[in-house]
């Protein structure tokens, strides 16, 4: 028997995707509400898909958000003690957020989005396309909410999101092998930074492998993917981004520093969809991943920063790794063939078609102390015996920790901008465990030299240094 959540406000839901579709499942499972509490604003027709909830209450509209409608839309769906679950993609996250605060709406995303036509602006600096300044523009426009400001959460799906109490838990254990006596988990943001420097953690990689098949492969001209492909494609179109770790020796040529910020991040000349980086998941093994951008590169590396003063002496390098499911990955590797990287003129979306796979999503935490991969392995199999079978895997480690946000906002309406890092990691987890399949902690001795060692040397890379960024880059 699910234990319900009470809830007596309004769930403002902007898009319907598939996380969409399936965070609504999981509300309709766990929250204590009638249904017709909670409406959806959707850009594009899905009356179809969305049906039986209707019939159930649900309020469905479909009206698209531009910046010259965002007041006449939403105004009056959504007020004091109600929360928006921004879904969707082309609509801009801090606009949606000072109208939350406008009117004491307690606001999350799983990623900040800008207003359509701004990635591929030509008139835009790269550097003000990457994640690292979309954030600090959302930082920047929180600073102007009046007080006390509702709670709003940035960035919080799977990863960026889940994935940063991945972190944590895989630090603790990490600690409970390499310290002795350790006994005492971190209660503050310098307690996280500190532990992470005392075990010597010098990278940290979101290391994603989706192996997931449906049964009609891709075809020419179609884009194929297990969760939004509009926001797979604006991600990969943006500039490749990591948080830069103090213990790096060499900037890459083409990298640069923000002028702007806590500076903990840089970016590369060229998109993460062409920028290829070795990584490696427990199932899967080694692996080439896309080093795609995600907030989390940036939250996490600024987050487990430590001070002495003004000075950072500890800072880990980290970075998304991602290798799609094969269908993305053709599906990538066409867009890198078309004029000017245009996505193909047809998607599909796999949902219920996928017959076998799994995602392994994790977080790789190397250094000083080896390597290990703490994270969730969900495989189709496991997958289709929640919520009805109707979901996949990617879209149950994405739309749980949208459920277990929401739940956190609830109870804590009033802190002002929040990220993941902020959160209470072990409660997170305990509420997105039943989605999640297979929670596990795998140490490796794998480094990205491992059985390349005279190509390495031969390209002058540092052998005495694996966890440098130089030795994972590939591309």
């Amino acid at each position: 028997m699910v234990k319900k959540f009470p809830f007596t406000g309004r769930v403002l839901m902007i898009g319907y995707g598939s996380v969409g579709r399936c965070t609504l499942a999981m509300i309709a499972e766990h929250f204590d509400m009638p249904l017709s509490n909670i409406i959806i604003i959707d850009g594009q027709d899905q009356k179809s898909l969305i049906a039986p909830y209707v019939q159930r209450g649900v309020r469905y509209v479909v009206n698209p958000l531009y910046k010259h409608n965002l007041e006449q839309v939403l105004n009056g769906l959504a007020g004091a003690g109600d929360i928006m679950l921004n879904l969707s993609v082309d609509v801009s996250s801090v606009d949606l957020m000072d109208w939350c605060q406008k009117n004491r709406v307690l606001y999350l995303d799983t990623c900040i989005e800008p207003w359509d036509g701004y990635y591929d602006n030509p008139d835009i600096p790269v550097n003000k396309r990457s994640n690292y300044y979309l954030r600090y523009e959302a930082i920047q426009r929180a600073k102007k909410w009046r007080k006390p400001a509702m709670s709003a959460l940035l960035t919080h799906g799977a990863n960026p999101g889940l994935i940063s109490h991945f972190v944590k838990a895989g630090m603790l254990e990490i600690a409970a092998k390499k310290i002795k006596n350790f006994k005492d988990t971190p209660k503050s943001q310098q307690e996280w930074a500190a532990l992470g420097n005392s075990l010597g953690v010098k990278v940290i990689q979101v290391a994603e492998h989706d192996t997931q098949i449906a049964n009609r492969p891709k075809r020419p001209g179609e884009f194929v993917n297990t969760w939004s492909i509009d926001g797979f494609y604006s991600e990969g179109m943006q500039p490749a981004e990591m948080g830069w770790g103090t213990h790096e020796k060499k900037m890459p040529k083409d990298g640069h520093y923000h002028r702007v910020g806590a500076r903990s991040a840089i970016y590369l000349g060229q998109p993460g969809l062409i920028t290829q980086v070795s990584s490696w998941t427990p199932i899967s093994g080694p692996m080439k991943a896309y080093c795609i951008t995600h907030g989390e590169a940036i939250s996490l590396s600024e987050y487990l920063s430590l001070k002495q003063g003004k000075k950072v002496i500890y800072r880990p390098t980290v970075y998304y790794a991602y290798h799609p499911c094969n269908d993305a990955v053709l599906s990538m590797r066409e867009v890198a063939t078309r004029d000017n990287w245009t996505l193909q003129p047809n998607k599909r979306l796999l949902n219920e078609e996928i017959i076998e796979g799994s995602d392994e999503l994790g977080a790789l935490m190397l250094g000083d102390h080896g390597g290990f991969w703490f994270g969730s392995v969900l495989d189709n199999a496991t997958a289709r015996q929640v919520l009805h079978g109707k979901f996949s895997a990617t879209s149950l480690q994405i739309a749980s920790p949208v459920m277990a946000g929401a739940m956190w906002l609830i109870k804590n309406p009033e802190l002002g901008l929040l990220e993941p890092e902020h959160l209470d990691y072990q409660e997170i987890i305990d509420i997105c465990r039943p989605y999640l399949g297979k929670i596990i902690g795998v140490w490796t001795d794998w480094n990205p030299l491992k059985g390349h060692y005279r190509l390495f040397r031969e390209k002058g890379l540092n052998l005495n240094d694996p966890w440098q960024f130089q030795n994972f880059r590939i591309s």
